[in-house]
């Protein structure tokens, strides 16, 4: 049968993995973001002094076509739709810009998880005195670091000048 202080902290569980799973989530979109990126900066190598080379475009998930680069000018999107004209640097700039603010939200994410680890590794050790905790269901305390109730330590004494 499960105690109350076992069903408490089975709870505070659910609530740590409901705080923890979206956050992995994030940080896994993130990381395959930069590699995206990554890969994407290297990718840029193949067209430097390229026009006129036979290059394989993708025109969608998977699919690629044969063609003719005429140019080394690119047509960057810039989000909201916009489409700019971009020099291979220039889009460089633009990839390393992302990188950096993708490595910063993973920081920050990783902060974000880091906290609540730690949370739940005091909520564990919490649970654990609870569990070697020698105090009376009136006691309501935790114990100190040995362990030893000091409800009853008091109740002692206090038999001991009754007597």
């Amino acid at each position: 049968m499960i105690n109350k202080n076992e069903k408490e902290f089975m709870t505070q569980l659910g609530k740590f993995e409901q705080q923890i799973h979206p956050l992995q989530q994030q940080l896994e979109a993130v990381e395959h973001g930069i590699e995206e990126m990554n890969s994407l900066n290297l990718g840029l190598n193949e067209l430097i002094n390229g026009t006129g080379k036979e290059i394989l475009a993708q025109i969608g998930r998977g699919i690629f076509v044969k063609a003719k680069l005429i140019s080394e000018e690119l047509t960057v999107d810039i989000g909201g739709k916009n489409f700019v004209k971009k020099s291979i640097p220039e889009t460089r700039k633009i990839i390393m810009e992302q990188i950096k603010k993708l490595g910063e939200i993973k920081e920050e994410l990783e902060k974000a998880l880091s906290k609540i680890e730690k949370e739940l590794t005091e909520t564990m050790n919490e649970m654990l005195k609870k569990e070697n905790c020698e105090c009376s269901e009136e006691c309501n305390k935790i114990c100190g670091d040995d362990y030893k109730c000091t409800y009853k330590k008091q109740k002692i004494k206090e038999s001991e000048k009754i007597n």
